[in-house]
């Protein structure tokens, strides 16, 4: 049975269908990519799957669970964490406190007994800055945990809010466009830390335009287009499919 199944979702906004009746499956252990032109639904995808938008059609059931009309926080509860294109941190926060936020949906203290420090809340406290520090070590940034979120360099910013969604100890990871903006040198370590995740048995869905880290990391690519799928394969099929070429073509020729 796969991880995460998704199935004829279909998300439209007025008269523009952005994901239309796409479905495919994610299994455990796997590194899985989305791929597309600019506009193709990635991201409108990535929300739905999140509980940040709700389809018109389609299902989404996440370890044999449907998703579809959970509110975010409790998606993440139930094991599926994310990032975003843009980097969402506290800039005035350490890189350690910014990792200790993904820790609040699985710390049992609440408000009330953490102000008055009721019995169980220090213990906690200290299980979580653990787990906060295990995290930015996974990532690369168990040097920076001091540092303030807005004194980190943009790659370094980019490993530091994937810390914080591992910090909710997510079963599967989405990941959008974790790439963006990072020199070569930066894509190789973010390679790297995709394989570190991996083997700590976390299953990983990347939206991303970097092909050399896609097809580097990827098991296998789904490919979008205009909302709907053209191309489901390992990455050395997807490489040759005509439609798939078709579409960049498509998209470089817009660009020109």
């Amino acid at each position: 049975m796969s991880l995460l199944a998704v199935r004829e979702v279909t998300k439209r906004f007025g008269g523009l269908t952005a994901v239309d009746a796409v479905s495919f499956d994610t299994h455990e252990g796997q590194i899985k990519a989305i791929i597309g032109p600019n506009g193709a639904g990635k991201t409108t995808l990535f929300n739905v799957l999140t509980g940040f938008e709700r389809p018109e059609d389609g299902t989404v059931t996440f370890d044999g669970r449907e998703v579809v009309g959970m509110r975010p926080h409790r998606v993440v509860r139930a094991g599926v964490a994310r990032t975003f294109q843009n980097t969402q941190l506290f800039d005035e926060m350490s890189a350690l406190e910014n990792a200790l936020v993904g820790r609040f949906p699985r710390t049992r203290t609440g408000m009330f007994s953490a102000s008055l420090r009721l019995p169980g809340t220090a213990k906690e406290e200290r299980l979580a800055q653990e787990e906060a520090a295990k995290t930015l070590r996974l990532v690369g940034l168990g040097d920076a945990s001091s540092v303030p979120a807005g004194d980190l360099p943009h790659g370094r910013r980019r490993l530091l809010e994937i810390a914080r969604a591992l910090a909710t100890e997510p079963r599967l990871m989405l990941l959008d466009e974790p790439a963006a903006g990072l020199n070569s040198s930066e894509t190789e370590a973010l390679a790297e830390v995709l394989y570190r995740i991996r083997a700590e048995g976390i299953t990983l869905l990347v939206v991303e335009h970097d092909m050399g880290l896609v097809m580097e990391v990827s098991d296998d690519i789904v490919v979008l287009n205009e909302g709907k799928k053209i191309a489901e394969g390992p990455p050395r099929l997807i490489q040759k499919d005509p439609a798939v070429i078709e579409a960049y073509l498509g998209e470089e020729e817009a660009d020109a």
